[in-house]
């Protein structure tokens, strides 16, 4: 299995408030993260950099190798992180009401741990057919469920990024995970909006479908969300399972 990434500031931010890490446990399980800050000022970066290196950090020491384990795991690190930042926000005037979304998948053998919060995606490409295995967090997928927008509005819609639930805002907050068994030639992207607001699904597959190598499939999809005016940070991880590890 092969892991590659790429986080970039793209077109219009000043600064970059993505953060994304890789970490390893001590059982050998992976962990792949991304965390879109959100919040004023300096905010948006320090949220989500805690939230990557604390939980990071803490997971690199866990020995978790079952996905009960993880499950219970994962959610007493998200009310910790959750807690950490809000302690920070208070400490700070030009943090307060700093939060961020989080996406990450925790990956076993066969299996992976899909876990989210916020608007940030996970994904799965299986047997040509391109999914979002996460559900976002957010006003107009309320408004999607409840029948008054079209997934086509959505795209456009002056409220678009406006989060129902993020990590460091509320005073708790749940995770939502998802369970996969992977299959041969399964392909797995996290990212974060600032890829699937500026390119949509099927310009999306056709990149982790083409024969380029994983690294530069993440290179490409930067670039695609760039050239579509890169107007908020891009973040993106791809897992393949049909590559080995590379040294």
């Amino acid at each position: 299995m092969q892991i590659a990434y790429r986080t970039a500031i793209g077109k219009r931010r000043k600064d970059n408030e993505d953060s994304v890490g890789i970490f390893t446990n001590q059982q050998g399980v992976k962990l792949a993260i991304i965390a879109d800050g959100i919040g004023g000022n300096q905010g948006g970066d320090v949220a989500s950099e805690m939230a990557v290196t604390h939980i990071g950090h803490s997971f690199k020491l866990s020995n978790v190798k079952t996905i009960d384990e993880t499950k219970d795991w994962l959610q007493k690190q998200i009310s910790s992180e959750n807690q950490d930042i809000r302690n920070r926000s208070e400490q700070f005037i030009d943090l307060k009401g700093m939060g961020t979304t989080v996406v990450l998948a925790v990956i076993f053998n066969q299996t992976v741990l899909i876990g989210n919060i916020g608007d940030s995606r996970g994904y799965l490409l299986r047997d040509h057919v391109f999914s979002q295995v996460t559900e976002d967090h957010s006003l107009v997928n309320e408004l999607i469920k409840r029948g008054e927008l079209s997934r086509q509005a959505a795209r456009v819609h002056p409220k678009k990024n406006v989060i129902t639930r993020s990590l460091g805002i509320e005073k708790a907050v749940q995770i939502d995970t998802h369970y996969l068994e992977l299959t041969d030639n399964d392909m797995l992207l996290l990212c974060s909006d600032g890829l699937t607001d500026m390119v949509n699904d099927d310009k999306i597959q056709a990149v982790l479908e083409n024969e380029a190598a994983l690294q530069d499939k993440c290179d490409q999809l930067v670039k695609l969300a760039n050239d579509a005016g890169g107007l908020d940070n891009i973040s993106v991880v791809l897992i393949d399972d049909r590559s080995e590890v590379a040294d």
